[in-house]
């Protein structure tokens, strides 16, 4: 199946990367697409309409409020949709590709190492041996997982900003760190390796978090007086936070 990107930002790098597969891909201007050409084999095209009219799939990967733009150069051009947009419904994908089969699935950057998640919205009336080559496809970016559209935004919320919150978790355990007289490599190091290996742990446990946490508190321990400062400080109001301030701010959008 030969792959088309539209638009070679951070999203669409992560996808080429993550197949290691020649695409075709194409930009606004950025030169982004001649890069990733050339990193993965692949060819950057003048225009949209030449990577519709030669792709087997069409990844959009451009800004959403470029849809029906986009959509008017191709939509006559292009074989199968799968749209990875943020704030992008099924409804909306199907008016500008009227008669096309569209996919929509919201994926994060760990794609590129091929442990990322992608979240599939269903597609009632699609073609199932195209549905089912496509979550394959993606499905060697990491972990699939299929989410009724109505609960996308609460997804995003956690998955597709995820990676953001994560690294700023791994920053602020290695800064603190550093300010004990750690060095700052090493202090990386552990932090990253135990973040890795908690992931592993805690699906070991079936994401029994408290028993995760449970093993390693002691009453009045250190880890006790370390979750207690957390708590303190607002962990969970600050998640909270978060996830509001990301899918009701998206509603407002």
């Amino acid at each position: 199946m030969l792959i088309g990107l539209i638009g070679a930002g951070n999203i669409a790098r992560a996808l080429a990367r993550g197949w290691g597969d020649p695409v075709l891909c194409v930009d606004a201007g950025s030169g982004r697409a001649q890069l990733l050409a050339r990193e993965l084999g692949g060819e950057a095209l003048e225009s949209n309409v030449a990577v519709a009219q030669r792709a087997d799939l069409v990844v959009l990967c451009h800004k959403p409020a470029q849809l029906t733009t986009v959509a008017s150069e191709i939509a006559g051009h292009v074989k199968a949709i799968v749209s990875v947009l943020g704030a992008t419904t099924l409804a909306a994908l199907r008016r500008a590709y009227p008669g096309t089969p569209v996919l929509r699935l919201m994926v994060n950057t760990p794609i590129e190492v091929r442990r990322g998640v992608v979240c599939s919205v269903p597609a009632p009336g699609l073609d199932p041996q195209l549905e089912a080559d496509v979550l394959a496809l993606f499905g060697r970016l990491g972990t699939v997982v299929k989410v009724p559209e109505r609960s996308i935004d609460a997804a995003m919320a956690v998955m597709g900003v995820g990676p953001a919150y994560q690294a700023l978790l791994a920053e602020a355990q290695v800064d603190a760190a550093v300010r004990h007289g750690l060095d700052p490599a090493l202090a990386a190091q552990l932090v990253l390796e135990t973040m890795a290996g908690t992931a592993a742990l805690l699906r070991a446990r079936a994401y029994d978090t408290l028993a995760v946490r449970r093993e390693v508190t002691s009453p009045g321990g250190s880890t006790a007086r370390g979750l207690e400062a957390l708590e303190r400080g607002g962990v969970r109001s600050a998640f909270q936070a978060a996830i509001d301030a990301v899918v009701l701010g998206g509603e407002r959008g």
